[in-house]
Parts: structure tokens; C-alpha cells; sequence
């Protein structure tokens, strides 16, 4: 699994219905990316944003970066609505689930048999 953190500070005086119906768009568009597994979004107390995208591949994440319409409007994100932001790209290694009532976290992805640190 390939996780891609999008941390963004907006700009001041941003277009909030004009940016919420580009952030739809792109939920659209990337939701028909093979590959795009899923998104959740959080808000900083200061303002920002963080998005948790998860994708199967890094192929996946490259498809939704190269996409035409993303592309565009990745170039207008610059220009009106962030003031500044960082993309982060990880490999998950190791990933538990626990839910009230399991008795153990499970491991739903464990790949630390190919890191040199212990889990």
C-alpha cells in the first residue's frame, strides 16, 4: 500500500465554495484511477489541511500525478488556493487493525521481513 499525505495551508481570502467544488471534482476523478484505494481528509487547528490518500501502487499514483485534469488543476491550486503545501509518499511496511472486541490489533499488511529495523 502507497500512502500520499497532501498537507496544505490555504491561501487567505480563498474561494471556499469555488475550491470545495474542485476538491469534488478531483474526488471524482481520481476515485476512477485503477489503483486509487481510498481518501480521508483532516483540519488543523491552525487552518490546514491534511489529505491521507492510499493507493495499491506507486503506477496508481503516478496515473492520478500524470492525469491531464489534474495536472491543470494542480497548477491552479498554486495559483489560487493554496498559500503553500507538502506531499509526503510512503510505503506502508506494516499496518494494523484493532476494533473494540478483538482481543489483538490485526495485521492487515506486514512487509517488516524487509526492513532492516524491528517492527
Amino acid at each position: 500500500m502507497e500512502i500520499v499525505l497532501f498537507h496544505i495551508h490555504p491561501r487567505d481570502g480563498l474561494d471556499e465554495a469555488e475550491y470545495q467544488r474542485t476538491f469534488e471534482h478531483m474526488l471524482e476523478l481520481v476515485s476512477e484511477i485503477p489503483g486509487f484505494v481510498g481518501i480521508e481528509g483532516f483540519a488543523g487547528e491552525d487552518g490546514s489541511e491534511l489529505a491521507v490518500a492510499r493507493f495499491d501502487s506507486p503506477e496508481a499514483i503516478a496515473r492520478w500525478r500524470d492525469h491531464p485534469e489534474h495536472v491543470r488543476t494542480r497548477d491552479r491550486g498554486r495559483e489560487e488556493f493554496f498559500a503553500s503545501y507538502e506531499i509526503t509518499i510512503a510505503t506502508t511496511w506494516k499496518q494494523y487493525q484493532w476494533t473494540a472486541g478483538d482481543a489483538a490489533p490485526e495485521v492487515t499488511e506486514d512487509r517488516s521481513a524487509q526492513r532492516s529495523v524491528a517492527p
